[in-house]
């Protein structure tokens, strides 16, 4: 039995019959790059409305969205961002390319930052939090928006991982000044392609982005200030608004597969965060922790099991944040989890026999190591 960690190909055939037409109707408008097509405006007021926020800008992709929420709080050269180091680097990278300096926070058992280590990092530099909220699993917001607001540091939630999770009955990306999202195709809200999104309460930054995205223009010949181009293009916006209809049952479907795995795994042997009663999490990714993680890799490969590791090597040991000589971070808890962490197949396509197999592979791994 094979049991692939993406299945593209399934949710195609499952999508086709319906998604075929509303990608003809785009192709036949004309209307293909816009900032006030019919999808795009569509999907704005949807997602605003699903992230609990009064305005979205849809970009190009996740990482212009922290980039330009980044920008929109002010973050320039010089400037300190708190985050963790165990993201994906474009949570880092959006900061490096506004001239910031990232300062890196250790992070908790359950790989979301403690909100104890990002008040110990606060300086006179400070110009932002960064929390991510990683696995789709939402960070403590509310302890970090009272950091937030005792040191009056705005905070720029990413949300890449995260659509539909909530903390507190809060959404992720509505607790903080603004929430950038994803929706690159390993999402759970996936397009065909590259794109992302901001939503905030805050209409400036909302109008300051609007713009940025398009050259900085006003109006088709008038410009504001020089900007940039991260539009999102009207066929990936008609593909996310299809796929919005299907969300809620698809995150259904995942959760559903996550329980099914923390009730049968060797606990042991294999630690995973458990869900709190004031957490809905989304398992973007379903992430445990073992001892021995390369061999379980390896192991489960050889029975055709595919795993990632999400991710291997965290930012602050990646060589161009160390050519920035920046000061010394010790992350313990970040690098202990680099070693142990791999991400199983979580899939709303996987059937119950896939998971049996997943199970009955690492239970017998352990079982005989």
């Amino acid at each position: 039995m094979k049991v692939n960690y993406l299945n593209f190909t399934e949710q195609w055939k499952e999508e086709k019959k319906r998604l075929l037409p509303v990608l003809l109707e785009v192709l036949g408008s004309g209307q293909y790059v816009g900032v006030r097509g019919k999808e795009i405006s569509k999907f704005e007021k949807k997602v605003s409305k699903d992230c609990g926020m009064k305005y979205a800008v849809s970009l190009n992709s996740g990482t212009d969205a922290l980039t330009f929420a980044l920008h929109s709080v002010g973050v320039k050269k010089g400037d300190e961002v708190i985050t963790p180091a165990n993201s994906y680097v474009a949570s880092t990278s959006s900061i490096v390319h506004l001239g910031g300096k990232p300062v890196f926070a250790d992070v908790l058992p359950d790989q979301n930052i403690n909100p104890k280590e990002i008040e110990r990092k606060i300086t006179k530099k400070t110009k932002a939090i960064m929390p991510v909220h990683l696995t789709g699993r939402s960070c403590k917001m509310d302890e970090i928006i009272k950091i937030s607001k005792k040191y009056k540091i705005p905070v720029v939630e990413d949300c890449a991982q995260a659509f539909g999770s909530r903390y507190k009955n809060k959404p992720c990306g509505s607790w903080g000044e603004i929430g950038c999202f994803s929706t690159h195709p390993l999402k759970n809200l996936n397009g065909m392609g590259d794109g992302g999104f901001v939503v905030t309460n805050n209409f400036k930054a909302a109008e300051k982005i609007r713009k940025a995205r398009n050259h900085g223009l006003k109006n088709r010949d008038e410009m504001e200030f020089f900007g940039f181009v991260s539009r999102m293009d009207n066929i990936q916006a008609a593909i996310l608004n299809f796929r919005l209809s299907r969300i809620h049952n698809i995150i259904r479907k995942r959760r559903v597969n996550a329980d099914y795995y923390i009730k049968r795994l060797n606990k042991k042997y294999v630690y995973f965060p458990q869900e709190k009663k004031h957490e809905f999490n989304t398992y973007h990714t379903f992430v445990i922790q073992v001892p021995h993680r390369d061999k379980l890799k390896s192991y489960l490969k050889n029975h055709n099991i595919s795993t990632y590791i999400h991710y291997p090597i965290p930012i602050h040991k990646q060589k161009p944040i160390q050519r920035m000589n920046l000061k010394e971070q010790s992350l313990p808890v970040t690098e202990l989890q680099s070693k142990q962490i791999l991400s199983l197949p979580i899939h709303h396509n996987l059937k119950r026999h896939h998971l049996d197999h997943v199970i009955k592979t690492i239970n017998n791994f352990f079982q005989n190591e």
